[in-house]
């Protein structure tokens, strides 16, 4: 049997209405090695997490799967007054749950959620396609993915956004790209869909190759 290491001390900072729930702007906890940003929330025992909470860890913004090392300070960080939350992008190789994007995105003070979803489709080209094959330079596709996402909310007026691309191998009828916004007005979320994906297709380094019954070919971006 392994032997587990000892506790990590981290030191936790909410601000705004996460310090008025905890009833304190810090609190010290203890956690086990191995331990990520994203494990804090639930050791603090302050109920489910509010929608579009951003973490940093030594005040710099990190993914909730950044590991924790003993005596960092993790920070939790409410949506800016006037401002969208913190946007939520990612890559898989699994089917994309857009329900799941939904939630990640709903917000009390939204009046609409709209959402996009690009699918494979069974033809193109005058071809007929058996699948598609996405190869995506991932490191710079993420960062591109977050500006496009924090310009698109600040550009629209939106509470969320949440971008979601497949890669590897998807069969036809899969959704390989999806998109949810949330916004006070309906047409504020449509217009920002339908800008997200217009610039994704244009700068995220994702290569499609489309797989036909009778032969194959890469399409590049903007496909």
């Amino acid at each position: 049997m392994a032997v587990q290491g000892p506790l990590i001390r981290i030191r936790v900072r909410l601000f705004a209405m996460l310090r008025e729930r905890a009833g304190r702007s810090e609190i010290a906890l203890e956690l086990p090695p191995g331990s990520t940003a994203g494990d804090v929330w639930a050791a603090l025992a302050l109920g489910p997490e509010p929608p579009g909470v951003g973490v940093a860890v030594n005040r710099a913004h990190a993914d909730r799967s950044a590991l924790l090392a003993d005596g960092d300070e993790v920070a939790f960080i409410p949506p800016v007054s006037g401002g969208a939350a913190e946007p939520y992008v990612a890559l898989t190789d699994d089917e994309i749950d857009l329900a799941a994007l939904v939630a990640r995105v709903a917000h009390p003070g939204a009046g609409a959620i709209a959402t996009f979803s690009g699918t494979v489709r069974d033809h193109s080209r005058e071809r007929d396609v058996d699948r598609l094959e996405y190869e995506i330079f991932a490191e710079m596709a993420i960062a591109e993915l977050d500006r496009i996402a924090r310009a698109i909310a600040e550009r629209h007026g939106l509470i969320a956004i949440g971008v979601v691309h497949r890669g590897g191998r998807c069969e036809i009828g899969a959704t390989t790209v999806a998109i949810a916004c949330s916004a006070p007005h309906r047409a504020q979320a449509l217009a920002a869909c339908r800008d997200t994906i217009d610039t994704l297709k244009q700068t995220v380094p994702i290569w499609k190759k489309e797989i036909y019954r009778d032969g194959a070919a890469w399409i590049g971006q903007g496909s």
